[in-house]
């Protein structure tokens, strides 16, 4: 039900923007400049929603061998047995299937969930983490990334990047076709685009991603809110709040950059215009934003 509702929410959206730009008249007006705008439509969803749809799907598979995570299929200590049954327990709790647990090697404590599904997902865990916070910690630690699975944070996020993948595809060849036009004067009627086309269409593509990275950036940074407020609610909020305190400690971010939107360290204090690329909120509001629900 939840992916026939994903696709279901991806054919209302392009259904949405193809309505409004032919009520406003762009869409014809396009039509007659020669640009087929319905099929480019078509296709730009395709890609965008294709790849971004395919990246969720091998998620698990990625994270695994990106990260050296070792799922734990058989608990060989007291750690390990502890560490399963704290998650199967918050997801019992959230409602959800029980993930799979694996631990990976790094220093610095962090975890990190994601999966296709809420109820086919990996929650994983650095062994820094578990060596550098107390269990109560810790397991807030677990309830936060619990909270992104049983929220539908992966699916969401990959909706939302389908959707400006694909604007962001259709607009920069829009904006490519109509600057060759028009600004180069090249007649619609001939061969194909020109090389102003191209050239148009490349820096479009540049600034538009920008742009994009910008709202994905804001909504990964919204579902941090709610993650440690899930986090508190299935471990303590005094739990959750010396855990960020925790990873204030922690100067390196622990994981590779492609990985970073999915774990729960973000940075400990930037400010200005690189606020806005950031997937994680300073720490620091993190904890206020705790300490004032209360």
């Amino acid at each position: 039900m939840r992916v026939l509702l994903l696709i279901a929410t991806n054919f209302a959206v392009l259904l949405l923007a193809t309505v409004t730009l032919n009520l406003l008249g762009v869409g014809p007006w396009l039509n007659q400049q020669g640009i087929q705008f319905g099929p480019l439509l078509t296709i730009g969803a395709v890609i965008g929603f294709g790849g971004a749809f395919f990246s969720l799907a091998i998620s698990k598979w990625s994270a695994k061998h990106a990260m050296g995570v070792a799922v734990i299929e058989a608990p060989r200590n007291e750690t390990e047995a502890w560490l399963v049954a704290t998650v199967q327990r918050l997801a019992a709790a959230a409602g959800i299937g029980a993930p799979e647990v694996g631990l990976f090697d790094s220093p610095e404590p962090n975890a990190f969930a994601t999966g296709a599904s809420r109820n086919h997902a990996l929650v994983a865990v650095s062994t820094g983490l578990l060596a550098r916070m107390s269990r109560t910690q810790a397991e807030a630690v677990l309830g936060h990334e619990i909270t992104h699975v049983a929220n539908g944070d992966m699916v969401t996020l990959t909706l939302i990047q389908g959707v400006v993948n694909t604007f962001v595809f259709v607009l920069s060849r829009v904006i490519g076709e109509l600057a060759d036009r028009l600004l180069f004067r090249r007649d619609g009627e001939s061969r194909g685009p020109g090389i102003g086309a191209f050239v148009m269409t490349l820096v479009a593509q540049v600034i538009l991603s920008f742009l994009a990275t910008l709202i994905v950036m804001w909504f990964s940074r919204r579902r941090e809110f709610r993650a440690d407020a899930g986090g508190a609610r299935l471990a303590g909020r005094g739990a959750m709040i010396g855990a960020l305190e925790a990873l204030k400690r922690v100067q390196s971010e622990g994981l590779p950059a492609r990985m970073q939107a999915f774990g729960i360290k973000g940075p400990d204090q930037i400010s200005g215009f690189k606020r806005l690329f950031l997937s994680h909120p300073p720490l620091d509001e993190r904890i206020t934003a705790l300490q004032q629900a209360a």
